[in-house]
């Protein structure tokens, strides 16, 4: 299995480079073999029972038993780098050798050669993974078993083993492995799926071949200074600027992608796009954010980066929309989201993460009890979501006449009560459809006491079906519409162009597991949706430990207090 997912994700002892590059391969070739240079000084070669010239004999070797054959000279990516000096970059490229010069995904380049000449290169290992023969002419550690074309024979070893044999002694018995979410001792698959996780996110900002950059426009200094991390796994290809008029001086190409906050582009981006060739995103929280407001200047632990529309605009499809219409989820996929869903309602997870949980002590008084979640009135996902219902007031009202005995509980959106955001209801008009008011309770623990919530576009709508509650949507929000909640908006464009139906465990698979980036601050790599929110609990556990979750609920002169250490820190830390 684990070698099956080191083929599958291309991951060997580099992971940096990108793949192969198939126009650098001759059409007409009539073989394909693969020489592997190795760095000066590299103790495997001593010790390998070889010496520096081994690698110049390796070279009239393969031609000498493959004439008709192209030879293909890689260099080792310390030499490419320019760190260290090889023993063959000396080659010139003539009718039948290449030399690779350049990073290259091994496993990209194994697949499409013949056969495999090394001297002690632990590459040559990955070959006999990549089903490839081998012809060794040093003793590296995989040698002499029966499974390579050796040039040297060490009496030691003289019992016969398989690819599979040698592979489970060194990477599974011999090698030792880290977890890198939880600083434990992990496996092999620990090491996999972190390896993994930081490729997949490389290629989505950068493209396969790593030669994007990313260009941000119009980000505020604070932001640019809480998304630089997070964007920004090589530092050198990513630049923000204020606008379109700078980015169009940045020479801007195909493979390059201009990246902004919220799902409208900057005057002048998409016509500067269209002239370049360049491709564009469009870039909103995760739906596990953090522990604290945005509105707050809480940097964000995910982020989701869109290349069609953001998933609240329902007047155009987004990745999200795309995603849940058209992928077949396999039974592991489904699986780690029931894992995951059942996991973040044991903890109790929001987007925020930082009002109390606790039981409510409301009750219903044998009556069905609605649950209404306030929201933010001037959000985009109102604005082009919703038509008849579009308040808060409106909301309420709407949730009194669709159920006229139930106990009704409104809770304000906590950027409203911040005084940050626009929704604020007066009591007295919200007491005229609501039974009860909550302001002290968590809106999950609102959720965990209701038995049914309504909603205009809410991700309190997302966080009752994690919880296995009924849903009353209003407006079009990403989580309508594939037959999990009652939809009072079906005239809605979005709501008609989705046409699938989906179980709980296929939605939070698209919209949890594959959706979003999530980001480490501490090991400064992507992580897991499972990872991120540990880490969350743990943060969250930390602060109510020494009395700092509360300040982040403080009133506002503390919040403006902190907001300009934010902004002053972002100041300091960023030239641009």
């Amino acid at each position: 299995m684990a070698r099956q997912l080191l083929l599958k994700h291309g991951l060997s002892k580099y992971n940096n480079a990108p793949m192969l590059d198939s126009s650098i391969l001759r059409s007409g070739d009539k073989g394909r073999i693969l020489v592997i240079d190795q760095t000066r000084g590299d103790l495997s070669i001593s010790l390998g029972g070889a010496k520096p010239e081994s690698f110049t004999e390796m070279l009239a070797l393969a031609r000498q038993e493959n004439p008709e054959a192209t030879i293909y000279v890689k260099t080792h990516p310390e030499v490419s780098s320019g760190r260290k000096g090889g023993h063959l970059c000396h080659i010139r490229n003539d009718l039948r050798t290449v030399l690779l010069n350049k990073p290259i995904n091994p496993f990209s380049l194994l697949v499409e050669m013949d056969r495999v000449y090394v001297v002690t290169s632990t590459m040559g290992f990955e070959a006999l993974l990549a089903g490839k023969p081998v012809t060794v002419l040093g003793l590296p550690w995989y040698a002499g078993w029966g499974v390579t074309d050796d040039r040297q024979s060490c009496a030691r070893r003289g019992a016969r083993r398989t690819v599979d044999e040698l592979f489970a002694a060194a990477y599974i018995h011999y090698a030792r492995y880290l977890n890198p979410t939880t600083a434990e001792i992990g496996t092999i698959f620990d090491g996999i799926d972190w390896l993994a996780t930081q490729r997949e996110a490389y290629h989505k900002l950068y493209g396969t071949d790593g030669a994007g950059r990313i260009i941000g426009v119009g980000l505020r200094r604070w932001k640019r200074a809480s998304l630089a991390p997070l964007l920004s796994p090589n530092r050198r290809q990513t630049l923000f600027v204020p606008d379109a008029r700078a980015a169009r001086n940045l020479l801007l190409k195909a493979g390059d992608k201009i990246i902004w906050w919220g799902n409208e582009a900057p005057l002048g981006v998409t016509e500067l796009a269209d002239e370049s060739g360049a491709g564009t995103m469009c870039m909103e929280d995760g739906f596990i954010r953090s522990v604290g407001l945005g509105s707050d200047l809480i940097a964000p632990l995910s982020l989701v980066l869109d290349g069609q529309g953001l998933y609240f605009d329902p007047r155009r499809p987004s990745d999200l929309e795309t995603l849940l219409a058209t992928i077949e989820f396999s039974e592991e996929e489904r699986e780690r989201a029931r894992n995951l869903r059942n996991l973040i309602a044991a903890q109790g997870i929001s987007k925020y993460n930082m009002e109390p949980r606790a039981p409510a002590e409301w009750t219903g008084q044998d009556r069905r009890v609605l649950f209404v979640p306030g929201q933010v009135e001037d959000d985009a996902s109102i604005r082009f979501g919703c038509s008849d219902v579009r308040t808060n007031h409106d909301l309420l009202r709407a949730t009194r006449e669709a159920a006229p005995d139930a106990f009704i509980v409104y809770k304000p959106h906590p950027d409203v009560l911040s005084g940050n955001r626009k929704g604020r209801l007066p009591l007295t008009k919200a007491r005229k459809w609501a039974d009860h008011i909550e302001n002290r309770l968590s809106v999950i623990s609102c959720i965990e006491a209701c038995d049914e919530v309504h909603t205009m576009t809410s991700l309190s709508g997302f966080d009752a079906l994690l919880r296995e509650k009924s849903v009353v949507t209003y407006g079009q929000p990403f989580y309508a519409g594939w037959g999990l909640t009652l939809d009072k908006c079906r005239d809605g464009a979005g709501l008609k162009r989705r046409q699938r139906w989906l179980t709980l465990d296929e939605l939070v698979a698209g919209t949890l597991l594959r959706y979003p980036l999530y980001w480490d601050p501490d090991l400064k790599g992507y992580t897991s949706c499972e990872a991120m929110v540990h880490r969350v609990v743990n943060t969250r556990y930390a602060l109510e430990n020494n009395g700092m979750l509360d300040k982040l609920r403080a009133g506002y002169v503390r919040r403006q207090w902190r907001k300009l250490r934010v902004l002053a820190k972002a100041c300091l830390a960023l030239p641009f």
